[in-house]
Formats: C-alpha cells, sequence, structure tokens
C-alpha cells in the first residue's frame, strides 16, 4: 500500500506559476512510474506528465514546454512544476504511482488549481 498525498494547487492568474508536490508514505526510490494526472470538470481524466524511476518523462502535449516533473527520492516525493498557467489547466490534479509495471495503482485526494483568465 502507499499514500499519496498532493499539495500545492491553488488560484492563480494566467500566465502564473505553481508547484504541486506528492508525498509518498514509503520510498518512491524503486517505483516504476509516478505521474500526474488532472480531471476537469464534465471531462475525462488526462495523463499531465509522468517519470520513471530512471528519470524519463513524458508529456502531454498541451502542456510541453510549460509543465515540469520532478522527483526527489530522498523525500519521497513528485513535484509538478506548472508555469505559463492558462485557464484551461484548471483542474482537480491527481498524484499517481505505479510501484511495478502492471501492478497496483495508486491515487491522491488531488488538489484542486484553478487559473482565472
Amino acid at each position: 500500500q502507499v499514500q499519496l498525498v498532493e499539495s500545492g494547487g491553488g488560484l492563480v492568474q494566467s500566465g502564473g506559476s505553481l508547484r504541486l508536490s506528492c508525498a509518498a508514505s514509503r520510498s518512491i526510490f524503486r517505483f516504476y512510474v509516478m505521474g500526474w494526472y488532472r480531471q476537469a470538470p464534465a471531462k475525462q481524466r488526462e495523463l499531465v506528465a509522468r517519470i520513471t524511476s530512471s528519470g524519463s518523462t513524458n508529456y502531454a502535449d498541451s502542456v510541453k514546454g510549460r509543465f515540469t516533473i520532478s522527483r526527489d527520492n530522498t523525500k519521497n516525493t513528485v513535484y509538478l512544476q506548472m508555469n505559463s498557467l492558462h485557464p484551461e489547466d484548471t483542474a482537480l490534479y491527481y498524484c499517481n504511482a505505479e510501484p511495478t509495471p502492471g501492478g497496483a495503482k495508486y491515487w491522491g485526494q488531488g488538489t484542486q488549481v484553478t487559473v482565472s483568465a
């Protein structure tokens, strides 16, 4: 079992920045992949960014060049730095952990990001 706790969401103006954090209840050093997803009202949850245990990253096209995912294994924490935020980035952002390939996936409770025009 892994508990994930997100923080760092809030209200920001268009063009602003936020940094989300996801703290895990145990070591993430060997976790296969960790990621951030988001879900806007009346829309499906979508992948925003993911990072593997080797540090490889993937991003949704809509956030490339604006968002950066990183992980600090010493703090069991994954971050999402979000710059140049748009109103379309408004959503509930969830942290996800997949400790082993094809294995159980764990989710946090989510943190709200609201970007005003």
